[in-house]
């Protein structure tokens, strides 16, 4: 039977009050304090993938593990396989950190099986959800992606960053919510979560500077859920490929580009973005003046780095995904107009 999630009531999930999700091989805490049941959860020797900010955050975590490794700023890829000689033979990997530091301890597990993953992020990245990652430099490319078996998502840590970094990765997690219901690979279930999503995110900003950040946090964790069963198409490969050929930070692209992919995105599929409930444009471009990323080219980006964007991101499978795929000159186009 086909839902309509444009027929449902908008009904947005408390988050006043936290949750254990059991889904399939994974368990998934959410709420305030959901970081203090980590000695309890980690119940086997574990290594610590971390950064000094996110280590101060979580001293209780860092204390048990058997082992601390920091992740440098860098590209997944190189700091993972850098990374493998450090491995001992704990057989847990905990990711405390942003996407970098999540998807770093995902290619290290998917590099030296059978580790398994648990994820506390700091950031709204919604990495912690998904098995989508790059895999370490120097290992076979083609094994397959690991997601964290447990995923603690504590408010307090997960939307603990300043307020316009935090606005940029909300509009990351945005990003997955009005993406993932326009692929192929969608549903009913992922639809009805990033409409959820969508609404907490919309509804965490008032007219202060100060947001809701449960709601943020409760909004990325349900995005990250759809862009793990529904992947992603347009958007993530415009933004993705900045961040590799421009250099410039996963939020601050992703917030850039969200105002223009997103309008694209509707009107190739205009019947899942009005089941949001939310002008999601207006929303992107709410988060990018929040994010202060209204501009590529205040980003440091140049117009000559957009042809090699465009060629690059022209050569990427998953815009398949989005139907109909963008080809080379609409891709330059969308770049010069966020430029």
């Amino acid at each position: 039977m086909d839902v309509n999630p444009q027929a449902l009531p908008v009904r947005v999930l408390p988050v006043t009050s936290g949750f254990t999700w059991r889904d399939g091989e994974r368990v998934i805490r959410f709420g305030r304090g959901a970081v203090a049941d980590a000695p309890g959860l980690l119940a086997e020797p574990y290594t610590v993938l971390t950064t000094p900010r996110a280590e101060a955050a979580a001293p209780g975590v860092v204390a048990g593990a058997r082992r601390v490794l920091h992740v440098a700023p860098g590209r997944v890829d190189d700091l993972a396989g850098a990374l493998l000689d450090d491995l001992d033979d704990a057989p847990l990997l905990v990711a405390l950190g942003g996407g970098r530091v999540v998807d770093t301890a995902k290619a290290l597990a998917a590099a030296r099986p059978p580790r398994r993953v648990a994820a506390i992020p700091t950031t709204l990245s919604a990495a912690e959800m998904t098995a989508g990652h790059r895999r370490a430099a120097g290992t076979p490319q083609d094994v397959p992606g690991v997601r964290p078996a447990l995923v603690l998502n504590d408010p307090a840590l997960s939307a603990s960053q300043p307020v316009p970094e935090m606005a940029a990765s909300a509009a990351n997690a945005l990003a997955h919510a009005v993406e993932g219901p326009v692929t192929p690979r969608s549903s009913p279930v992922p639809a009805l979560a990033a409409r959820e999503a969508v609404q907490l995110i919309a509804g965490a900003w008032g007219d202060d500077d100060e947001p809701d950040r449960d709601a943020l946090a409760l909004g990325a964790l349900l995005s990250g859920y759809v862009i793990d069963s529904t992947m992603y198409g347009l958007h993530h490969v415009m933004s993705q490929t900045l961040v590799r050929l421009a250099g410039i930070g996963h939020g601050p692209a992703n917030a850039a580009m969200l105002p223009h992919t997103s309008a694209a995105l509707r009107t190739r599929s205009p019947e899942p973005f009005a089941a949001l409930g939310v002008d999601a444009v207006e929303l992107a471009a709410d988060l990018a003046r929040r994010a202060r990323a209204t501009s590529l080219r205040e980003l440091g980006v140049t117009d000559d780095q957009l042809d090699a964007c465009a060629d690059a991101a022209s050569q990427r499978p998953e815009l398949k995904l989005t139907p109909p795929p963008a080809d080379r000159d609409e891709l330059r186009s969308l770049y010069a107009a966020a430029l």
